[in-house]
């Protein structure tokens, strides 16, 4: 069989420069599955933890509510109920600068604080994925210009430009456009997608930070849409 033409060709002709946009390419892709992959199960993890919510405010109590929330340390919205327990209770028990501000205020800020933490961790690697999305094309385009360069090169020290010895090396060269691009666009899918869950994920934090405020506040949770109302629990820890 004629394998004179083909990826492994291309390697096995290709110089330094070659070979190594290529493996940048392969290490670009790798990391951004990583990231996608990781990041995926993530927001699934986040999902199941947010349907937990309401068994929270059906609990007997808060600190029934926290187990209902799970034990996972990196669960979102038990950091999130947590910090809120534990500024509650320090604004009550503490004469310290911050105590000048109301209890709403106080707990406002610590909260808002809990959120821009999770917002920093649902951030992580997406900027991986940005990075790859934005320059894997050019690139591969850099590895194509390389590859023909090379290629015209050799043809003309060679003095054959018939179309049969051109087409094949300046062919091959052409497929780092087409890896570079094979690159990017997997990390732009999931770079939007993931954003896409992030901002799901988020809306929750924000709700359910919503309704801790008003239960800190006002010993309620406070519902609202149609059919409004204010549901009390029990606030033993």
């Amino acid at each position: 069989m004629n394998n004179d033409f083909g990826l492994a060709h291309l390697w096995a002709q290709g110089d330094i420069v070659t070979r190594a946009v290529a493996l940048l390419l392969l290490g670009m892709s790798l990391a951004s599955w990583m990231v996608i992959i990781a990041k995926a199960l993530d927001l699934r993890r986040y999902a199941s933890q947010a349907r937990q919510i309401e068994s929270f405010w059906h609990a007997a109590d808060f600190a029934d509510g926290l187990n209902k929330l799970g034990s996972d340390p990196a669960n979102p919205f038990r950091a999130l109920a947590l910090e809120g327990r534990e500024a509650a209770a320090h604004h009550h028990s503490q004469q310290q600068l911050h105590d000048s501000l109301d209890a709403s205020e106080w707990l406002t800020r610590t909260l808002r604080n809990s959120i821009d933490e999770s917002t920093a961790r649902l951030q992580g690697g997406l900027a991986v994925l940005a990075s790859v999305g934005s320059t894997a094309p050019f690139v591969g385009l850099f590895g194509t210009v390389w590859g023909i360069y090379h290629a015209l090169l050799s043809i003309s020290a060679a003095g054959q430009a018939t179309i049969d010895k051109v087409a094949g090396p300046i062919g091959e060269a052409l497929v780092m456009t087409a890896l570079g691009l094979a690159v990017a666009i997997p990390a732009v899918l999931g770079y939007n997608a993931l954003v896409r869950g992030n901002k799901g994920v988020l809306n929750k934090l924000n709700r359910f930070a919503h309704d801790l405020h008003a239960y800190f506040v006002t010993g309620a949770r406070v519902t609202t849409g149609p059919g409004s109302k204010v549901v009390p629990m029990k606030k033993g820890v």
